[in-house]
């Protein structure tokens, strides 16, 4: 099972996008939107790692995945998938391309289209989050705090995101799919606001790849 976009393949750039963040340090005593709010307002690029696993309606485990993802918002980002599979997911601004190392096949379409209302806007989209989502307090779980994030499109692919936050980072987000598929993400060595080369963020496709969809300007 390879791991996707929702909204581009089925279920993984949860994975983008993903997903990928610590906040800066908060009070201990904030809500889940509180934090999450001081994330949209302080957190410009990121980057680390992260460890991801995909469970069925019965809560089974059908695949796991790890790699490293970057981001400087807004929409642009990179998230490697290391194993099971190589694969490579890059936002450019203008443009989402997925690279399938092993098929050598490159699909691209316009960001715009391709995110929507996605987990990857949640986390490395533009600020006006709540035009795209109903955010509410979910509680306390595991030690984290968290925050659920329901599209407000009902063809987003997706039923809601939950994201998991500490004092002072985002530590994990679950993505819940129309099938009932859980995919849930941890994030480790995350740096906050570092300087990233914009050259993280362009795609070139590999000479002799296979390329389809929106390529033009």
């Amino acid at each position: 099972m390879k791991c996707t976009l929702p909204a581009v393949p089925a279920s993984s750039m949860c994975s983008i996008a993903l997903a990928l963040l610590l906040l800066m340090p908060m009070v201990s005593f904030a809500s889940g939107i509180e934090r999450f709010q001081a994330y949209l307002r302080t957190m410009q690029s990121a980057r680390g790692e992260f460890e991801q696993k995909v469970f069925d309606r019965n809560r089974k485990l059908v695949q796991e995945a790890k790699g490293s993802f970057a981001f400087q918002r807004p929409d642009r980002f990179r998230w490697t998938y290391l194993s099971p599979t190589p694969q490579l997911i890059v936002g450019d601004g203008e443009r989402l391309w997925i690279y399938d190392q092993e098929l050598n096949q490159v699909s691209v379409r316009r960001l715009s289209g391709a995110l929507g209302a996605t987990p990857a806007v949640l986390l490395a989209g533009r600020a006006d989050i709540e035009k795209l989502f109903e955010l509410s307090d979910a509680g306390t779980r595991d030690g984290l705090e968290w925050l659920e994030a329901r599209p407000r499109e009902r063809d987003a692919g997706f039923e809601r995101v939950r994201i998991g936050l500490g004092v002072g980072d985002v530590r994990a987000m679950e993505l819940i799919d129309a099938f009932g598929q859980t995919t849930l993400l941890r994030f480790v060595n995350v740096q906050r606001n570092p300087g990233i080369d914009p050259a993280t963020f362009r795609f070139v496709p590999p000479k002799g790849a296979d390329v389809v969809g929106e390529t033009g300007r």
